[in-house]
């Protein structure tokens, strides 16, 4: 990738985190269809999903990885300097590298920057995350691992790299597509193997949350123990439930 790729100069590109265990990613088919849709909504050329799975066996292969991450990146490839495409064919690269599990529960904090629902870029996965940079810096100064965001109409969205799930009643939660998050592919399979009510509620709901747990590629299913300044039990009876068919279901998931 040359210092002119459009990925470089204007974040104009799309990527994936994989997870890696033993050696095998996990739930790949599921990543490259999102890979592929985040590449439509920005309009950029159709990815040629062949090719990218010979990009990460080739990747993979060799490397000894017992828990690892593939990093897959597709961009609008070389560029005039500026927002205006260029037409040379689009970048493709794949790395892979080691990855270190999260320890137990962590703590959140909520953050005054707003999702736009509404924007060009909602439920897309890409290259463009100076905000989340932004909210996570926020995030660790308040000694959080995670900001969460609202959207502009005040709703639960998403935290910068995870979604979010929460217990009311006993009931688990978690916002709705329209909210403007991202469809994780986590956030999806817990979803399909568990089960939970897809509700668009007031990001003050956590406040009087039971349980609240992140779920991603890197974090699985997270406690969460502490929500700006109120403490919750984590992890809780029905995140440890999840947590549980999360690692039963895992490896017979694993998608070479």
């Amino acid at each position: 990738m040359r210092v002119t790729d459009h990925g470089f100069t204007v974040g104009d590109g799309v990527f994936e985190a994989v997870k890696v265990v033993e050696n095998e990613p996990f739930a790949l088919t599921r990543h490259l269809a999102r890979l592929a849709r985040s590449a439509r909504g920005l309009g950029l050329p159709a990815v040629d999903l062949a090719e990218v799975r010979r990009g990460v066996e080739e990747v993979v292969a060799g490397q000894d990885l017992p828990l690892g991450r593939i990093r897959i990146t597709f961009t609008g490839g070389e560029a005039p300097l500026g927002s205006g495409r260029g037409g040379e064919p689009p970048t493709l690269v794949v790395v892979a590298d080691v990855m270190n599990p999260w320890d137990g529960p962590t703590a959140v904090a909520t953050v005054p920057w707003p999702r736009n629902e509404r924007g060009a870029l909602a439920g897309l996965k890409t290259t463009s995350y100076a905000e989340n940079v932004i909210a996570l810096a926020r995030a660790a100064e308040l000694g959080a691992s995670e900001a969460v965001f609202a959207n502009t109409a005040g709703n639960l969205c998403e935290g910068t790299g995870s979604n979010v799930f929460y217990v009311i009643d006993g009931e688990l939660r978690t916002p709705t597509l329209d909210s403007g998050c991202l469809a994780g592919i986590s956030r999806g399979l817990v979803l399909e193997w568990y089960g939970a009510g897809e509700i668009d509620e007031p990001v003050e709901v956590l406040q009087r949350a039971e349980e609240i747990f992140l779920v991603s590629t890197t974090r699985d299913v997270q406690g969460v123990h502490r929500c700006d300044h109120r403490a919750l039990e984590a992890p809780g009876p029905v995140t440890q439930e999840v947590a549980a068919m999360w690692a039963k279901k895992e490896r017979e998931n694993l998608d070479p």
